[in-house]
């Protein structure tokens, strides 16, 4: 079902075989824990112990491209590999269907992106269409994601934000509330997106390219894109970075699917919602790596 970030597979997050399709259709590692979506702040703090800078920034961000990182309510009833046994929640109020869902079920419901494992995520019901298939039961047709890239995941630490995903919300708008810092790797998943290797195309790709290969395709960003090379799709004309986002999973996909060799993509500005932008950027090169590459 579509968000304003992405579309994702949903199931009751209290309901434990709903949740274990969910894993079961995507491929995915079961100690990635999920987002559990929820209708409120109300029904979010049923889930999660909420302290004063997490409530602030719900009041604020939410409903919105933002995930908050609390202390789950053993009593929430939330199904154990949501969390993958962690002590801890994901929890967001999205914007639009899901989040009128989990207002008629009473509950969060769990949905990651609604794609394959490591793959690129889906913007459109058709990306879900060609990757899932009938692996799913029933999808929702929105339309086109509006933010095109996934929320901004935060933990409140010491009282500092640390971002455990860049995303949707920008490092800029949560600086207004306290200091912001990256999250420090570790060798414990604490939250959706930390995969290194993620949201990766099925051919090579590479970052901050100056020139194109005979056979490459190119991602370009900006008024002057490179010459030279195959197909040649631009995030943004204009370099306007919320169009580049809105843009990016869909294009990348479009560029995968026409049999390129490799995909080059020109430099993306490292400020705004372009952090989340190289972020995903940045994971797709290392996932699409064929063994062997050193690069």
């Amino acid at each position: 079902m579509p968000t304003e970030t992405v579309y994702g597979l949903a199931a009751d997050a209290s309901n434990a075989d709903a949740v274990a399709k969910i894993y079961t259709a995507k491929g995915r590692p079961n100690f990635n824990p999920l987002i559990v979506h929820v209708a409120d702040i109300e029904m979010a703090q049923r889930c999660g112990a909420f302290d004063d800078l997490s409530l602030r920034l719900a009041e604020t961000f939410w409903p919105g491209p933002l995930t908050l990182i609390v202390p789950l309510r053993p009593e929430a009833g939330i199904a154990s590999a949501v969390t993958a046994g962690l002590d801890t929640i994901a929890l967001r109020q999205p914007v639009g269907v899901l989040a009128d869902l989990a207002r008629e079920l009473g509950n969060g419901i769990a949905a990651p992106s609604a794609n394959s494992s490591g793959r690129i995520s889906a913007t459109s019901a058709q990306h879900v269409r060609d990757d899932l298939g009938d692996k799913v039961d029933l999808m929702i047709d929105g339309g086109d994601c509006a933010v095109g890239v996934e929320s901004t995941i935060v933990k409140v630490v010491d009282g500092a934000i640390s971002v455990l995903r860049a995303g949707g919300v920008s490092h800029e708008q949560l600086s207004a509330f306290a200091p912001v810092a990256d999250a420090t790797s570790n060798a414990t998943i604490e939250s959706p997106g930390q995969l290194l290797a993620h949201y990766a195309p099925r051919v090579p790709l590479r970052m901050n390219a100056k020139e194109l290969a005979d056979t490459e395709a190119q991602l370009a960003f900006g008024a002057s894109p490179l010459q030279g090379g195959g197909m040649t799709l631009n995030l943004s004309a204009t370099g306007d970075l919320d169009e580049a986002a809105h843009n990016l999973f869909a294009m990348m996909k479009a560029l995968d699917d026409t049999g390129t060799d490799s995909i080059a993509v020109q430099p993306i500005p490292e400020r705004g919602i372009g952090v989340a932008i190289n972020d995903r950027l940045r994971r797709a090169a290392h996932g699409s790596r064929r063994e062997g590459d050193d690069g």
